[in-house]
């Protein structure tokens, strides 16, 4: 049998084009990756989310030279998140690169967490991958990883 998938999001050329509640996650990502760790790669990453209070938070990588002992920033936040405030759900997520060249796409294993945060709190959540001058929005995270592993 054969199946057939399909995959809608939304792409802004320019940042100035997005949804000003889209646009200030961004910029909050964006200043997320000042604190990140990134001594190796020089690549740094920051994230950042909009609970259902309202309230943003964010997460930044971490780089360890006990190679591959480091944290993507989305994974930085999902934890925080799960550890400090796991009944205020996710709405949102941005992430964001410097250099921001390129929009910042999460790797595999933070697409897997991505899924299983949506799972578990039971809600799904639009995820921001922006550049410096784009970005892509996709309405929830298990779009970006449609076969994921489950238990």
């Amino acid at each position: 049998m054969e199946k057939k998938m399909t995959l809608e999001y939304r792409h802004y050329d320019s940042l100035e084009a997005m949804p000003a509640d889209e646009r200030e996650l961004v910029e909050a990502a964006r200043k997320a990756c000042q604190s990140a760790v990134a001594h190796f790669s020089h690549f740094h990453v920051g994230a950042a989310a909009r609970l259902e209070s309202g309230r943003i938070i964010v997460g930044s990588n971490v780089e360890s030279e006990v190679y591959p002992a480091g944290m993507c920033a989305e994974r930085t936040l999902l934890f925080h998140h799960q550890a400090t405030a796991p009944n205020d759900r996710i709405v949102a997520l941005a992430i964001a690169s410097d250099p921001g060249t390129n929009e910042c796409y999460p790797c595999g294993q933070c697409r897997q967490i991505l899924h299983d945060v949506e799972k578990r709190q039971e809600l799904n959540y639009k995820v921001i991958m922006s550049s410096d001058h784009s970005a892509t929005v996709v309405e929830k995270a298990t779009d970006l990883l449609p076969f994921t592993f489950a238990l």
